[in-house]
């Protein structure tokens, strides 16, 4: 019998434990949850206090088996999953499903492998703490509550296959109320003044120093008024300030701050960023990335005591104590930070290395001294105007963590203005001569569309979600195709810039390219329909502050300071009343549905909707004679936004070119795109070729490469066999077979296989993904060759 058997839920950390313990531990992983609710069914007994009713996924039911054979080999079952909510639910599922007995079962956690770490966690175990459970149970059993009774409304109001989240539909909200934000915003526009005088520097050459009018004017008149006052005027400094400034480092990372300077810094998605973290904590490199914590270790401060001074000196040495301010900071957990702090560098794939870089600068430049900054302000009159100007010199008397580590921030623009620099030696009363004044007109920017890392930085301030739900949330919010990430590209447009030079004005018009963004999400209509139609049935799920108060209660029920059934009870006493009231209400359009007006040709009511596979266009209605005609909306349009004119160039396509072998040949538009169509033949039109301009001649082209295409691709039938074929495909020949594919090993001339042959290969294949013994492709070559089929 095995002393100690130990389970973890990854075998990267399975393997990374295995290392630190001896000949005496076996180490395993479980590969995650062994056990949760019945995908296809509803899995709880409302009546019976929400009772929810689990099952081993078919494909967990193998290593269940290895791991009830482990354990009952074992003297003492050591439960070592994280030490979130999730990782102790996991312990929990694992104690059940096992069956292991208490006396035989320890949970042990730690919050970094390292040696020390997984050796303190065995001297110190300790029971499942079932206050954790409940609170991942309550958020488990709430979110399939919501999303099973939700989703079939959706199916019947809006369209069929949707599905509705408790936080993802919040995190929709926020990005479609962005949009119409963006949408109702009114540019206005200002003028802002430059002055560049001409000084001497301390060495007597003259030297420029630019200057900025204190506040902008409104119009062109008010700034052409200040220019032509200053042909005439004085320029004198008023005053001079110099203070000293003093900049602290930002607190170490939490999963939420290091997947926004991860997306500013290093480009990578919030998923990315959960991924390459994960790896960095299995290996041992850095402590759990899944904490809302700013707080350091001791252990973790004094060792980065002892880097910075031996890497900078005693100087940089400041040591820090952050508090954590979000709302309702889970867990004793510590921040992010390297296990060994003095690894400034690891081995390790390049997305690690980067990640791994980030993190070690963030947690050093947190322990680090101030930077000592001094900022000289210098306020400039004009002799004939109430104005100013003012100019800004900075200079760092001591760079402290600024040497390690600057913080980003969201559409930060980095400009040779913000790089720190000296102004020249100036005294008050001083008189100035300007080279040049320019008033340039600068128009108000929209609010900007949320980025992954602006939205999880959102999510927080609100209160929604916890550190493991930001990264799922937002991917799958893309997956359900309710938002995409996508790019705006800039439009054109004039501004006019005024410039001072000696006693002449000159007036001209520039032209500039604005507001493009990159990798922005953006809602989609489907997104935005859903959005509005829950708003209007179920304000509360997407209420902010009830979904806050929701993640609220699940940290109460951790504390165990609430039950999570009485929850739950409350909660879906109102919740299941309004799904049946709304699934019961007859509402007069479709939800989403927009009238935009008449078609002037048929007189019929033209409007856009969600149809089935997306937006689209429709002419008349479902009360006609005739049936409604509907043209499929464009991927760069939009329900909100599209006007009739637009909708009706929808209905253009299709277009019938002419004849060829006496049928039609008809240029369409389909989901996929515009087609040309001929008897019972498709083929795609290329982007290259424009669908109300392609001529007969190029439409005839196009089908007879895609008849030769076909004529290649079917390569033998069987009449005794209708439902077996064997096709060439993109990645070789095969065989089509009842639905399914079936490749052809590469030493099998395609040509020359029979139908007991390629029964053989359907059946080899089949044997392999069922996990049934082989049989060989020598067995199959000769079956070639033997008798007929045993069913003639």
């Amino acid at each position: 019998m095995q002393k100690n058997l130990v389970i973890v839920e990854s075998p990267a950390k399975a393997k990374t434990i295995e290392k630190f313990l001896g000949k005496d531990f076996k180490v395993l992983s479980s590969y995650g949850h062994i056990r949760d609710l019945k995908k296809k069914e509803f899995s709880i007994d409302v009546d019976k206090d929400f009772k929810p009713h689990y099952e081993i996924p078919a494909d967990k039911k193998k290593i269940v088996t290895q791991l009830k054979e482990e354990a009952e080999q074992a003297e003492t079952v050591w439960l070592a999953s994280d030490e979130d909510r999730e990782g102790e639910a996991i312990a929990w599922h694992l104690y059940e499903v096992l069956k292991l007995k208490p006396e035989r079962t320890k949970r042990i956690v730690f919050h970094e492998i390292t040696k020390d770490a997984i050796l303190k966690a065995i001297e110190n175990p300790r029971d499942i703490d079932i206050n954790l459970v409940d609170a991942q149970q309550a958020r488990r059993i709430l979110d399939r509550i919501v999303g099973f009774e939700l989703s079939p409304v959706l199916w019947k109001k809006v369209k069929p296959a949707l599905s509705a989240g408790r936080v993802q539909s919040v995190a929709v909200r926020l990005i479609v109320e962005r949009e119409r934000e963006i949408h109702a915003f009114r540019s206005e526009a200002s003028y802002r003044f430059t002055a560049v005088f001409l000084v001497p520097d301390t060495d007597g050459k003259t030297v420029e120093m630019k200057a900025e009018l204190a506040h902008r004017l409104k119009t062109k008149a008010e700034a052409r008024k200040l220019l032509e006052s200053c042909k005439s005027a004085t320029f004198t400094i008023n005053d001079i300030t110099t203070r000293p400034l003093k900049k602290g480092p930002a607190a170490p990372f939490t999963t939420s701050t290091l997947q926004q300077e991860a997306a500013r810094k290093l480009g990578f998605t919030v998923a990315q960023t959960m991924m390459v973290a994960q790896r960095l904590y299995e290996s041992g490199l850095i402590t759990y990335m899944r904490t809302d914590s700013v707080n350091l270790s001791e252990l973790a401060v004094n060792a980065s005591r002892e880097t910075i001074s031996n890497l900078m000196g005693e100087r940089y040495v400041h040591n820090r104590h952050f508090a954590t301010k979000t709302k309702g900071a889970q867990e004793a957990h510590e921040a992010i930070r390297p296990t060994y702090m003095e690894n400034a560098k690891i081995e390790g794939t390049p997305q690690e290395r980067k990640l791994y870089d980030l993190i070690w600068k963030r947690t050093i430049a947190s322990q680090m001294a101030d930077a000592e900054v001094e900022k000289t302000t210098v306020t400039i009159g004009i002799s004939n105007e109430p104005e100013t100007f003012t100019a800004t010199g900075e200079v760092v008397k001591f760079d402290g963590f600024l040497r390690v580590y600057r913080e980003s921030y969201d559409d930060d623009v980095e400009t040779q203005e913000d790089e720190v620099r000296l102004l020249p030696p100036l005294k008050k009363g001083q008189k100035l001569e300007h080279e040049g004044i320019t008033a340039t007109e600068r128009f108000t920017q929209h609010p900007p569309r949320y980025t992954e890392a602006s939205l999880v930085r959102k999510l927080e301030e609100l209160g929604i979600g916890r550190p493991s739900t930001y990264a799922p949330t937002i991917s799958t919010i893309q997956q359900r195709e309710y938002v995409i990430k996508g790019e705006k590209t800039g439009e054109e447009r004039i501004y006019n810039v005024l410039n001072l030079q000696g006693n002449e004005i000159t007036d001209n018009n520039y032209t500039e390219i604005t507001g493009a963004e990159k990798s922005k999400l953006m809602p989609t209509d489907t997104g935005i329909v859903v959005n509005d139609f829950l708003i209007e049935y179920f304000p509360d799920i997407l209420d902010y502050n009830f979904t806050a108060s929701v993640e609220k209660q699940f940290d109460e029920i951790a504390e165990g300071d609430k039950q999570w059934t009485a929850i739950l009870k409350i909660f879906y006493k109102k919740f299941h009343p309004s799904v049946e009231n709304t699934l019961a209400a007859k509402t007069a359009h479709k939800a989403g549905e927009r009238i935009l007006g008449t078609d002037p040709v048929s007189g019929k009511q033209v409007s856009v909707k969600i149809g089935r596979f997306g937006p689209v266009a429709q002419i008349g209605t479902a009360e006609d004679e005739e049936k409604p005609r509907f043209a499929q909306v464009k991927k760069e349009m939009s329900i909100e936004t599209i006007t009739l004119e637009e909708a009706l160039e929808l209905f253009k396509l299709p277009r019938t070119l002419g004849e060829y072998e006496g049928k039609n040949v008809v240029v369409g538009a389909g989901r996929f795109g515009p087609y040309i169509q001929n008897n019972g033949l498709y083929a795609s039109l290329p982007k290259t070729m424009d669908p109300m301009t392609v001529t007969l001649e190029e439409a005839i082209e196009l089908i007879q490469k895609k008849q030769e295409a076909e004529a290649q691709k079917h390569i033998k039938k069987f009449e005794e066999e209708p439902e077996l074929e064997i096709l060439n495909g993109r990645y070789g020949p095969y065989i089509a077979y009842k639905g399914s594919n079936y490749k052809i090993p590469k030493d099998i001339i395609p040509q020359d296989l029979n139908l007991q042959a390629c029964l053989e290969i359907v059946k080899l294949q089949s044997d392999k993904e069922t996990g049934k013994p082989k049989r060989t492709a020598k067995a199959v070559k000769a079956t070639k060759t033997t008798k007929a089929n045993k069913k003639k």
